[in-house]
């Protein structure tokens, strides 16, 4: 009786721990992708439109492809890795919160479905005749005609983007606080390519960048 008990016992415990298991590994998908979300929106705001105080980039709509590579870089210490990168650094422990299976292609489903926003100007000047030349003669290949990324060489959209991060992350890339990383392909290319690039030049690129969004043509 005592053995019957006893194996008894032991399958309520085995019932108990898938349970629980269950409860602790969601669904992966859009609808887990919305809850992981909630612990982005105090930076990213809730319609993933960024915060230029919080130096948090405009995410919504972004490719799942581009986001999950990211969460990926941050998590393993490929971005956010200089001591000077403050930014990055918090990012980075973000990036590693994520640590249910599913939860960085969840949340990259999720952004993927909110309406890109037509960032507002907040970097003057630039002429777009030059950025046009320095473009098509640096950007292009990566980022693609009209700067809508080209996925096979792990180039971003661009397109869309708040100049203020263009900007930051050129100069992120020039310093080596970003693409440092030996196993950061892309990263080196883009560092490569930043330190033929003054701001007065990068300021330039954005402007003509800018002339790609046409107006309207983005939900507001």
């Amino acid at each position: 009786m005592t053995g019957r008990t006893g194996r008894g016992a032991a399958c309520i415990l085995l019932f108990a721990v898938l349970s629980v298991t269950a409860c602790s590994a969601p669904e992966p998908g859009v609808e887990r992708g919305r809850d992981v979300w909630t612990t982005c929106v105090p930076c990213h705001g809730s319609a993933g439109q960024g915060n230029v105080a919080l130096g948090a980039p405009s995410i919504a709509g972004l490719p799942e492809w581009y986001v999950v590579a990211q969460l990926q870089k941050f998590e393993a210490g490929w971005r956010g890795a200089h001591p000077m990168d403050t930014v990055g650094i918090r990012m980075k422990s973000m990036a590693r919160a994520l640590d249910l299976e599913g939860d960085r292609e969840s949340v990259a489903a999720y952004l993927a479905t909110l309406p890109r926003i037509l960032p507002a100007v907040s970097v003057e000047g630039g002429d777009p005749a030059l950025g046009r030349v320095g473009y098509a003669s640096t950007c292009l290949a990566c980022h693609g005609e009209g700067g809508v990324g080209v996925e096979a060489v792990g180039g971003p959209p661009l397109l869309g983007q708040d100049d203020w991060y263009l900007l930051s992350q050129f100069r992120k890339f020039r310093t080596g606080w970003r693409g440092a990383h030996p196993e950061d392909v892309f990263g080196q290319i883009m560092a490569a390519n930043a330190v033929l690039y003054d701001d007065e030049a990068v300021v330039d690129i954005i402007a003509y960048i800018r002339t790609l969004q046409a107006p309207g043509s983005a939900d507001q």
